[in-house]
């Protein structure tokens, strides 16, 4: 009786070793797969375009002085009538200038009169051009001279004289620049693969950079440099 309760105990027990067995090389199994998928490879993919800017701001300044204030300001303002005159001569609109008061300066007024200032009165006038026609405003500020025989003496040597450009459609081109640069990574992470003898898998992870957008030069402030440069991790298989 001991004996026939004996002979499925046995079995049970065999049964149950070979399970753990094939339970044990499966794991095991899974785990060298687990371990062959931990290598990898991070590579960094550029994208670079050149686009146009399309809004162009303009602060155009010019300055009058006088001993006689009420004299200044009939001056001042029958020369700001002429230069939004030629503004609008050459094709702008008068919802794309903005015209600023006048900053006058009273010599005098600061305590201590350098004999060597000819006028008591001093007025910094500015004009403001705010256009998306940035093309128009180029050739517009190629003709600026012709404001001279009028007595109007335009200045665009310092900082705060100088036109801005800016390129504000950025969604347009982000798509196409994405993908160019993550072709560029997969090109670097395949030649990396091949060169160590394995085979290039699925993205573990990936990371978009910022874009940013730069002037191509200072000669050129309207033409602008796009760019960015994401970061991608391969799997490498052999």
């Amino acid at each position: 009786m001991q004996k026939s309760n004996a002979l499925p105990a046995l079995i049970l027990g065999g049964l149950l070793c070979l399970g753990l067995i094939m339970l044990g090389n499966t794991v095991g199994d899974k785990l060298i797969k687990m371990k062959a998928m931990e290598r990898t490879v991070t590579v960094k993919g550029l994208a670079e375009k050149e686009v146009k800017a399309n809004v162009a701001i303009w602060p155009i300044r010019f300055t009058e002085v006088d001993n006689d204030l009420k004299q200044l300001y009939q001056t001042v303002q029958v020369k700001t009538d002429k230069v939004v005159d030629f503004l609008k001569q050459q094709g702008f609109s008068e919802d794309e200038i903005t015209i600023a008061l006048p900053a006058i300066n009273d010599r005098q007024a600061q305590g201590y009169v350098d004999p060597n200032v000819k006028y008591r009165y001093a007025a910094n006038i500015s004009i403001s051009l705010y256009t998306d026609n940035v093309d128009l405003l180029l050739k517009t500020r190629t003709n600026m001279l012709s404001l001279a025989k009028d007595g109007i003496a335009i200045s665009d040597q310092d900082y705060n004289s100088k036109a801005q450009f800016l390129f504000t459609e950025l969604n347009k081109v982000k798509p196409e620049m994405i993908e160019s640069a993550t072709k560029n990574a997969r090109q670097v992470a395949e030649k990396f693969a091949k060169d160590s003898n394995s085979k290039l898998g699925k993205i573990k992870n990936a990371s978009q950079g910022q874009f940013s957008i730069n002037d191509r030069d200072s000669n050129t402030p309207y033409v602008k440099k796009v760019r960015i440069v994401s970061t991608l991790t391969y799997y490498l298989n052999d």
